[in-house]
Order: C-alpha cells, then sequence, then structure tokens
C-alpha cells in the first residue's frame, strides 16, 4: 500500500503522485490553475534559505507554494527506478 504524506515532507530532488488538496474552494481552485490537481506529478526543486517558500516542478512549470499551503496537498512518493 502506497504511503500517503504532506506535499512539504517530500526532499528536494523526489518525486510525488498528488493524491489530494484540501483546503479552501477558492484556493484549491487556484492550485487547480497551476496544474496541481489529483494525479498530477510534482517534484520540489528548490528551498528559500529559510525554507518558506518552496519551488515545486508541475506540469513543465516552477511555480513557489507557501509551507501552509503545500501541508494541505496530500501526495503518495513516486520510487525512483535507478
Amino acid at each position: 500500500m502506497e504511503e500517503i504524506c504532506k506535499l512539504s515532507e517530500i526532499p528536494v530532488g523526489k518525486r510525488a503522485l498528488i493524491a489530494e488538496v484540501d483546503c479552501k474552494e477558492n484556493l484549491r481552485n487556484r492550485m487547480y490553475d497551476f496544474g496541481i490537481m489529483n494525479g498530477s506529478v510534482i517534484s520540489p526543486v528548490f528551498k528559500s534559505p529559510f525554507g518558506d517558500p518552496v519551488a515545486y516542478l508541475v506540469n513543465n512549470a516552477v511555480i513557489a507554494l507557501r509551507n501552509k499551503d503545500s501541508h494541505n496537498i496530500y501526495v503518495t512518493k513516486i520510487q525512483n527506478t535507478d
């Protein structure tokens, strides 16, 4: 069984599959506009010096999310095939 965790717990360079976006409707719609929706692959690519915000790669675009927003996005880790 795949373990579900918060997006904010995924280390830089790892990939995850979005399982749920759990936030208020107006913010959820904004996330959908960015391509952050169930089934999308997302990867943290850079953390700011103080750890907030974090840049994520999703649908070939890099976006920055505050930690308080990434705490409400649930993902499953994708295992590397190396």
